[in-house]
């Protein structure tokens, strides 16, 4: 498959055959095969939006024209232009079975009600909500942006499962008491694999919490997550394969248990769009041995996003790590956190500022905090405590970094 992948980008992809000819693989024979992967450049997120502005609306780095596509999802265009993804038939039926066996690995099976909070409109989070179709659930879509209609659902209609980001979940819980569920699907965003924040949520809901991940330009819901809970497995099966790097220098990471990096993946049969060594910006920890379910497919538990971090004297720091130490004190916290760097910029210095949410006259707290996350993430911060429920919070993604007062670039 892969090799056929590799021919398909030099014959119908202008972007791929020159970027391949410029790093001196001047043919599909050239290029080799699956094991010889690591010597072929990345691919970035950049690329691709510079592509599809060079030769709208698909771009140079798409393999088939609009009117060949079967359905164009679209990005937020949070960061510039929107990013569009087509998809033949094909590629939406292969996206589909994808999403169905991540769903699945959570045990959800046919006849229970199931309520998602996904928007199917232009973002590919719509897509996973075909797969629910097949799993031969009853399907709730509620969508986002009417919390009240969601909580009166929850009340009258009673489903077995929710389905939300875990920001937004943690939002419902606090809201109101919601009680009867048997779990609670989450993705979307890093935090629902961090151990305090799982804690506070399995405890509100009293059901159990599982984890799905997936990334726009490659499938959606990609990973989920068993009743092992001991990280998500890969569903792509045949489809995509992926890498391990070390995402400073690029260089391969084997693939072990406990291993970290980020995920670098390769389409082995998409039509539409393939893509060669995406890098995701997915830093993860993975493990390769048998889960305790039985499967032997890879696991990984993500451990934060490239466009988070941030580099405090050397020491590259997660957001959402900070936030999973901050949990480790509730109940005298919420365990929301907000993260407000002095200056623009991915380096900052010493202290980092942080806003937690917690009991504000406890005098001991913001120093056992700083003193935490100082042995744990050898990082230096000036932790400020604001009244619970003070912080913005999101009926999606909730955002951890808010560099709206700090100066500079």
């Amino acid at each position: 498959m892969y090799k056929e992948q590799i021919a398909r980008l030099f014959e119908r992809s202008p972007f791929y055959r020159r970027k391949l000819s410029a790093a001196g693989f001047d043919s599909p024979g050239a290029v080799g095969g699956l094991e010889r992967i690591a010597e072929l450049p990345f691919t970035v997120k950049d690329e691709l939006r510079a592509s599809q502005a060079e030769a709208p609306p698909l771009g140079s780095h798409a393999a088939i024209r609009p009117e060949e596509a079967a359905r164009i999802y679209s990005t937020s265009g949070t960061s510039g232009a929107p990013c569009y993804i087509p998809l033949t038939r094909s590629d939406l039926e292969e996206w589909r079975g994808i999403a169905r066996r991540s769903y699945a690995r959570s045990g959800l099976a046919a006849g229970e009600l199931v309520l998602t909070t996904y928007n199917a409109g232009p973002f590919v989070a719509g897509a996973a909500l075909d797969a629910f179709d097949s799993l031969g659930v009853t399907h709730i879509p509620l969508g986002t942006g009417n919390t009240e209609r969601l909580l009166t659902a929850l009340r009258l209609l009673r489903p077995q499962v929710l389905v939300a980001t875990p920001s937004y979940a943690m939002h419902i819980s606090e809201k109101a008491e919601v009680r009867g569920l048997k779990r609670i699907l989450v993705a979307g965003e890093p935090g629902g694999g961090e151990p305090a924040f799982r804690k506070v949520l399995e405890e509100r809901y009293g059901a159990r919490v599982y984890e799905v991940m997936g990334i726009g330009d490659i499938a959606a819901s990609l990973w989920g997550e068993c009743p092992e809970q001991a990280g998500m497995h890969f569903s792509g099966g045949a489809s995509i394969h992926v890498e391990l790097i070390d995402p400073d220098s690029g260089k391969p990471v084997e693939m072990k248990d406990s291993a970290h990096g980020e995920m670098v993946y390769t389409h082995l049969r998409r039509e539409a769009a393939p893509l060669l060594r995406f890098r995701s910006g997915d830093h993860v920890r993975a493990w390769v041995s048998q889960c305790g379910c039985g499967r032997t497919s890879m696991r990984v538990r993500c451990i934060g996003r490239t466009d988070d971090m941030l580099i405090v004297r050397g020491v590259n720091v997660f957001p959402s790590a900070i936030r999973e130490i901050v949990g480790r004190f509730q109940p005298r916290v919420t365990g929301a956190v907000l993260v407000k760097p002095r200056r623009r910029g991915v380096r900052q210095d010493p202290p980092l500022p942080v806003v937690v949410e917690g009991e504000v006259s406890d005098r001991q707290l913001a120093g056992a905090i700083q003193e935490q996350i100082r042995n744990t993430l050898l990082l230096s911060t000036d932790i400020r405590l604001v009244p619970p429920r003070s912080l913005p919070r999101s009926e999606y993604k909730s955002k951890l970094v808010d560099f709206s007062e700090a100066e500079g670039g």
